[in-house]
């Protein structure tokens, strides 16, 4: 197996993706997206993505910019800056590509990346998740993923408080 490095995976936006994504169309590869902050990498997010990539040939991940885990999550986060994040997520394995957005949603992206698979967690109702019925539209399949049980940022960062 050949090892690719993880800034090789790491695209600036979807222009520097789109010759990728043609060359996966044909040669008829399902390209499965999902997003998120991923702002502590642990356990949760790994079997996440890892049943993820499970759907289909690639796995592009959207990674929410600094300024959009802020406006999501308020003005402590994120804990790590986006290169650091997209680095370590780019190291996984099953991660194929990483487009970092700075929008509150991914809709721009999904629109411009068209999807065979939005993947999310099964703690999204389907109506929910931005870009399914787009994705749906023109074919595709959105897919729920059963979260781990206790594996969190949040729950990891109230451990780390209570241990002060």
């Amino acid at each position: 197996m050949k090892i690719i490095s993880p800034t090789k995976k790491i695209f600036g936006n979807f222009n520097s993706f789109a010759h990728l994504r043609e060359k996966l169309r044909r040669d008829t590869k399902v390209l499965v997206f999902t997003n998120g902050c991923f702002d502590i990498l642990h356990r949760g997010h790994c079997e996440y993505l890892f049943r993820a990539r499970q759907l289909g040939d690639f796995l592009l991940v959207g990674l929410n910019t600094d300024d959009s885990v802020r406006r999501l999550k308020g003005s402590n986060r994120p804990y790590q800056p986006l290169d650091d994040r997209a680095y370590v997520l780019a190291s996984l394995s099953f991660v194929d590509a990483v487009i970092p957005f700075s929008e509150d949603t991914p809709r721009r992206l999904i629109l411009s990346v068209r999807p065979d698979v939005l993947v999310k967690g099964a703690d999204y109702d389907i109506s929910e998740i931005v870009g399914a019925k787009e994705v749906l539209s023109w074919g595709g399949k959105v897919e729920r993923i059963p979260l781990v049980e206790g594996k969190s940022t949040t729950a990891i960062v109230e451990k780390i408080r209570k241990s002060k």
